[in-house]
């Protein structure tokens, strides 16, 4: 590939070598004519007359050859490169242990196994296939939780593509604002809230507004799925809650946020449309906003 201050391209190629060859221009002057040296006019001249007629035609020949040698005297035999790879199939070794066993350089069995496209083992084939499920009745699983957003005093990165921050900026932080969600797994119908924290009252006191919600809305909740996190798992209020009104209460295992995919895309949606698709002045702009896009969402 031509570097970025060659003089010539593809196209000055041909017309370099059409002035030698149709016009009988001489190499020098020809040179001269594109502001290239003898040695790069000679070289087009001669890499045209060796192409066959086929290349000349649709003008291969002008395009860039890879550096790649032709030859390579010094390879690794056939046959030693094939009991490298048998060696890396038997026992799914690295180049070291590999080399140690074979008697060869390190060195040596990375390239054979890099050169045959072995040096990172295949993963197996995701065995967990995805199940998607929807419980039959609104209030039959609750999905709930909760997302950072951070405050700020001038448009990040996220809009502006800027990431420069002042000192004032990177020693006076805003905190973040939390926004609770709970989301029926049968209808969709979302309830959220702005709060400054995810401590236990507040998760408490936000399930019991939800709930209520939900009950305006004629849904009765039975069952109501959370994460473990620490509001969630070692709350008592909430769990006092949840047994007041005989409200089972899921606990997804860890690393396994599919489970509660539904508040999960959820908030993915939110933050695309709402937190991330206009451009506020400060965070508090950005919250005032928020009403209007869950008017919208519902």
């Amino acid at each position: 590939m031509a570097h970025a201050n060659a003089r010539l391209g593809p196209a000055g190629r041909r017309e370099l070598v059409r002035l030698m060859i149709e016009m009988g221009m001489p190499e020098r002057q020809a040179a001269a004519c594109f502001s290239v040296s003898p040695c790069t006019a000679h070289r087009w001249k001669t890499r045209w007359l060796g192409a066959s007629n086929a290349d000349r035609r649709n003008g291969r020949w002008a395009l860039d050859r890879s550096s790649r040698p032709h030859r390579l005297p010094r390879r690794t035999p056939a046959d030693v490169e094939r009991e490298v790879c048998q060696a890396r199939e038997r026992t799914g070794w690295g180049p070291r242990l590999i080399a140690g066993e074979l008697g060869l350089a390190h060195s040596t069995v990375h390239a054979v196994l890099r050169r045959h496209g072995r040096s990172r083992v295949e993963k197996p084939p995701r065995a967990v296939a995805f199940v998607r499920y929807e419980w039959p009745c609104p209030g039959d699983l609750l999905h709930m939780d909760v997302k950072r957003y951070p405050r700020f005093r001038r448009p990040g990165h996220a809009v502006t593509g800027d990431r420069r921050k002042s000192h004032y900026e990177k020693t006076h932080r805003l905190g973040h604002d939390f926004f609770h969600a709970i989301v029926d797994d049968h209808s969709r119908l979302a309830y959220g809230e702005l709060l400054d924290d995810e401590r236990a009252d507040t998760v408490t006191a936000f399930t019991r507004r939800a709930l209520a919600w939900f009950d305006a809305h004629g849904i009765r909740t039975r069952r109501v799925m959370t994460d473990g996190a620490w509001s969630y798992t070692h709350n008592r209020g909430l769990r006092a809650l949840l047994a007041e009104r005989d409200i089972r209460h899921i606990v997804t295992p860890p690393y396994t946020p599919r489970w509660n995919g539904k508040v999960e895309r959820f908030h993915q949606t939110m933050e695309r449309e709402w937190a991330k698709g206009l451009r506020y002045r400060n965070s508090t702009a950005r919250n005032r906003a928020l009403p209007h896009w869950l008017r919208h969402y519902g």
